[in-house]
């Protein structure tokens, strides 16, 4: 039995249609003024319906948008792997092809869906190794990943087991089949996605455990509150207390949790910072989990939106971009970046 072939299917430039996708089990794509392919039978035909709609774009970017819009509907098989990088968190969500193509209705608008059981919609960025996110970052809507044995590793991190990474073998041949879709090794890379991917990741090998505590807290100082952090062990639920003013007596005062963990928290560590809250006397929390929220956590956060906030690696990482020139001299000195300025060119195929 051939392993399945797993595939990058965006839900749209801005993700938003990452809730409605994973909320209804299913893969949305843009490409908004292409109509249904369902008559299609040829790539030709799809190609003929791109060539059709009324859009400043070059023969080639349309050539580009048919090879997307035919491997959607026609080159995935019910049991591949669908990788959708989300946009709204710093997670992937995993899933399998469940079904044909179908032209559906998503928010009240006609769009191309594939039916996907979202096995694990909340999978950290971090779980994988550089080399994937690097394949992750293809600027395509729909592309192949086949570099560095891609669908065995994916398919570990589907089944719950950590990424095992790329082993070459010495003096074995490679035998990577030349895919139907375009691949995303031969494709332009998001070079600010790629970047902050090896930031979080230098951050989680020198700030691991307390060390995440000690980094939270050196941003927190930064941005101007007067913090106590707890020493590693046990904290009773708060690992740093901070408030304003020149002792760090005055109001707002803060509790904030840091969870290190690679996986997503549940909604338990979420109520009880909230305890913490009370028993501290604290009208605000902070809640900084590397690995990202499960979707209840989120959900329940909604009602304290104005008393509670939720950090995940990549609002931490943007806190920092911030604070960094405020940041004491040994944290920059663990924690080395310069800032880079580079040109933006629009992303094609979305």
């Amino acid at each position: 039995m051939s392993r399945p072939k797993v595939l990058i299917a965006r839900a749209c430039g801005n993700g938003e249609d990452e809730p409605f996708a994973l909320d209804h089990n299913m893969a949305v794509i843009g490409f908004r003024e292409i109509p249904s392919l369902a008559d299609a039978r040829r790539f030709e035909d799809v190609h003929d319906l791109a060539k059709a709609v009324p859009l400043d774009l070059k023969p080639r970017a349309r050539l580009n948008h048919a090879r997307q819009l035919w491997t959607f509907a026609f080159g995935m098989q019910q049991g591949d792997i669908v990788v959708l990088p989300r946009k709204l968190t710093s997670q992937v969500a995993l899933g399998r092809v469940t079904g044909p193509y179908r032209y559906a209705k998503v928010n009240g608008q006609d769009r191309h869906t594939r039916p996907v059981e979202w096995g694990r919609p909340d999978v950290p960025r971090s779980i994988f190794s550089q080399d994937l996110l690097y394949s992750f970052g293809a600027f395509l809507t729909v592309c192949s990943i086949t570099r560095n044995h891609a669908e065995k590793r994916v398919l570990a991190v589907l089944e719950g087991k950590p990424d095992p990474g790329f082993v070459p073998v010495p003096g074995a041949s490679s035998n990577k089949e030349q895919p139907a879709a375009e691949d995303a090794e031969e494709t332009p890379i998001d070079l600010a996605q790629a970047a902050h991917d090896q930031i979080v990741a230098h951050i989680q090998s020198r700030f691991n455990g307390h060390g995440l505590s000690r980094l939270v807290d050196a941003v927190l100082t930064a941005d101007g509150w007067v913090t106590k952090l707890s020493p590693p062990g046990a904290d009773g639920g708060v690992d740093i207390l901070a408030g304003r003013g020149s002792l760090g007596l005055d109001e707002p005062r803060l509790c904030v949790q840091v969870k290190s963990e690679s996986g997503p928290v549940d909604v338990q560590v979420y109520r009880t910072l909230l305890g913490s809250m009370q028993s501290f006397n604290a009208k605000q929390g902070l809640l900084v989990a590397w690995g990202g929220f499960k979707k209840t956590v989120v959900a329940e956060s909604r009602q304290g939106h104005f008393t509670v906030r939720l950090w995940e690696s990549r609002d931490l990482v943007e806190a920092i971009y911030r604070n960094y020139e405020r940041l004491p001299a040994e944290i920059q000195a663990e924690l080395p970046l310069k800032r880079v300025w580079m040109l933006v060119h629009e992303e094609p195929g979305i």
